[in-house]
């Protein structure tokens, strides 16, 4: 019989007004968190003076498994007061701070505690200040794998039986049509590295385990020594920003062109401008030639084109709003699709650059595989 695999919850707790209005500080905590843990369960809000508080923490102490709760500098003490009245605890100074006596490990402005089954990880951040080390490590084994070609119901059929001979649990999620992301968690008994061996012949080795696909193009792309470079319309450099939030990007890519306007495909990439009037900027033939114009441009070793329709208005009955075609090309070989997003525009941007990314591994497997 096989044993049910529990997921311990993570649950996030921000307490003070500017982590709900300073939406660049509240991100760039969550990212920090993420890359400690694979699965948030919660992520809640309180204000400073918010009354409701207290019943929050003291159910929250008594249901989650593990709970890290973010506060400023000036609010740190007093919510420290408020877990002490719920576990019954008294308050301690260490440093300059006060913190509750039962914590099982402390840093500056940042400590640790255990309650009946909670983990519990309090630290206070302000604004412009680095992130302090998360004190809350996650237990379980877990991993990240992306699948591609295959879809999420017929690769769901595949793997649950895998998983269950090798006593893993697995979530699916679909980024995009052929490009599944597949979490992998363990416990005591699970065996990641046998299910990946068993797994890679019946997904013809599509497969890539990695927690950031991005962080692991530019490695490839690194210890290949090639470029790369895009040329982008209807995504608007949303697609080397996916890029260039990563470090070491900057020995990989070349740069991106932001053509917006068909003078610009003209003038920059060298489009002729017969072929635009003749079958539109949002066309096969056009991101051909825009991939083809960006390696002129850039001497670059790949390059991806993108044109669509993100709307919310522009569309038209042969073109409607979330037609997007995407080129991607080698030194020898090129590739032009078309796609008919759903979504507002930001969600259509973001599934070309998805799709995009996509393409880019599928056009040369031999070097990402």
């Amino acid at each position: 019989m096989n044993k049910a695999i529990h997921i311990m919850k993570l649950d996030i707790l921000f307490i003070g007004t500017k982590f709900i209005y300073n939406k660049s500080l509240q991100e760039y905590i969550i990212r920090e968190i993420e890359k400690k843990v694979d699965f948030i369960s919660s992520i809640t809000f309180f204000k400073e003076k918010d009354n409701s508080l207290f019943l929050y923490l003291e159910k929250e102490l008594n249901t989650s498994n593990r709970i890290i709760i973010v506060t400023t500098k000036q609010t740190f003490t007093t919510v420290g007061k408020l877990i002490c009245t719920v576990t019954g605890d008294n308050q301690i100074l260490r440093g300059s701070v006060l913190i509750p006596q039962k914590s099982s490990n402390y840093k500056e402005g940042n400590y640790l505690l255990k309650y009946k089954d909670a983990d519990i990880n309090v630290l206070h951040i302000d604004e412009m200040q680095k992130m302090p080390e998360i004190l809350l490590f996650d237990k379980e084994s877990n991993l990240s794998v992306h699948i591609f070609t295959k879809e999420r119901d017929e690769l769901n059929s595949l793997l649950q039986p895998i998983a269950q001979t090798y006593e893993l649990n697995i979530e699916l999620v679909t980024i995009v049509d052929g490009w599944i992301l597949v979490n992998i968690s363990s416990k005591k008994y699970g065996n990641i590295p046998k299910f990946l061996n068993a797994v890679k012949p019946q997904v013809e080795n599509k497969l890539i385990a990695t927690s950031n696909i991005i962080e692991y193009i530019i490695d490839k792309l690194v210890k290949i020594d090639k470029k790369i470079s895009f040329a982008e319309s209807c995504t608007g450099g949303l697609l080397s920003y996916y890029f260039t939030q990563h470090n070491g990007v900057s020995q990989i890519l070349e740069g991106t062109l932001i053509t917006y306007s068909n003078q610009l495909k003209e003038n920059w990439l060298g489009i002729e401008s017969g072929i635009i009037n003749r079958y539109g900027a949002v066309s096969a033939d056009v991101v051909k030639e825009m991939s083809q114009g960006t390696i002129n441009v850039t001497e670059a070793d790949y390059a991806i084109s993108i044109s669509g329709i993100a709307g919310d208005g522009g569309g038209t009955k042969e073109k409607p709003v979330g037609t997007v075609f995407i080129g991607v090309r080698t030194a020898n070989e090129h590739k032009e699709y078309k796609f008919s997003f759903k979504g507002d525009r930001n969600y259509i941007q973001h599934q070309s650059a998805l799709e995009a990314i996509k393409l880019l591994l599928l056009i040369d497997e031999e070097a990402f595989f």
